[in-house]
């Protein structure tokens, strides 16, 4: 590896004898870091408000481009006596976006393979083939009568947060009481249901409303709070549409529009896999230790 690197350092000095320019690998390798940066930063702001802000920004900064070249004296003195408050001011206005990326960031299973971050989650189970077919079941049989309901099934992301923010409920679940919950007129027909596990732990819970410019106008609260909360984390939610019937799937930050029953099995019984590999090198790891305590133990 060394005399890969060594090899390409010389090539770029003797290309920047011709040049005059003085090129390393290292300003490459950092030439594409920003790149990936920056193109991952436009991806992100592109179907957010981010963009609108940014283009004001923009606008500003020509204007103050302007003053620089026809020497606008008065306008480049306050503008250096504000900078240090306008960083502050982006820092402030932006908070919601960056959070957003921060959260996604932290997501990312390239990162939480190495630092174990969530292990002090503890085993919340997964759930078994007899919950999907509940979901299943429920979702469609509240669709036929057109009754709305929001459901999050937590993955490994906690949503302890939000799920404070609604009523404990902490039962089996079964179809009957999804529906029984969902209920028109009901006391906790309003708001969200989280599913953890086998179990629903908690009603009318309040989920984040995502900003994406990419949903459509004609879809209401529920779906917008469904794309809310999977940009959140890591979980996938179900929408049953009061005005259509229509089933939804929200998972990552994208939204799947009037899928069947089919699509809808699939996608948790993927959930469900990703759970059982997960609790696989659970256990795995917990054999390994056991494993090196007993070799340690005999050496003694």
């Amino acid at each position: 590896m060394q005399s890969v690197i060594a090899t390409l350092d010389a090539f770029f000095e003797k290309a920047s004898t011709y040049m005059n320019l003085k090129v390393t690998v290292t300003d490459i390798v950092e030439i594409v870091i920003i790149a990936i940066l920056f193109y991952y930063m436009l991806l992100w702001i592109k179907d957010t408000r981010a963009w609108m802000l940014l283009r004001g920004i923009i606008v500003i900064l020509l204007f103050v481009a302007m003053a620089v070249i026809f020497q606008m004296n008065t306008i480049i003195w306050i503008v250096r006596n504000i900078a240090s408050v306008a960083i502050i001011a982006l820092v402030v206005i932006f908070q919601p976006e960056m959070r957003r990326v921060l959260e996604s960031l932290g997501r990312r299973s390239f990162l939480t393979s190495f630092i174990p971050f969530d292990s002090a989650k503890g085993g919340t189970g997964k759930f078994s083939d007899k919950t999907i077919s509940e979901l299943v079941k429920a979702c469609y049989e509240m669709g036929k009568v057109k009754t709305g309901a929001l459901i999050v099934i937590e993955d490994k992301v906690m949503l302890t947060e939000y799920e404070r923010t609604g009523i404990a409920v902490d039962g089996l679940l079964t179809s009957q009481l999804l529906i029984n919950i969902f209920e028109k007129n009901t006391p906790l027909h309003d708001g969200a249901v989280i599913v953890r596990g086998d179990r629903i732990v908690a009603a009318t819970c309040y989920l984040p409303l995502s900003d994406s410019l990419s949903i459509s106008k004609d879809l209401g609260t529920r779906h917008r709070a469904a794309v809310g909360i999977s940009e959140a984390g890591d979980s996938l939610t179900i929408v049953v549409s009061e005005e259509t019937g229509r089933i939804s799937i929200a998972m990552n930050g994208e939204l799947y529009r009037n899928v069947d029953a089919d699509f809808l099995r699939n996608k948790l019984l993927s959930l469900q896999k990703n759970e059982q590999d997960g609790s696989k090198i659970e256990s795995w790891k917990r054999r390994l230790k056991d494993a090196k305590e007993n070799y340690q133990k005999a050496n003694k």
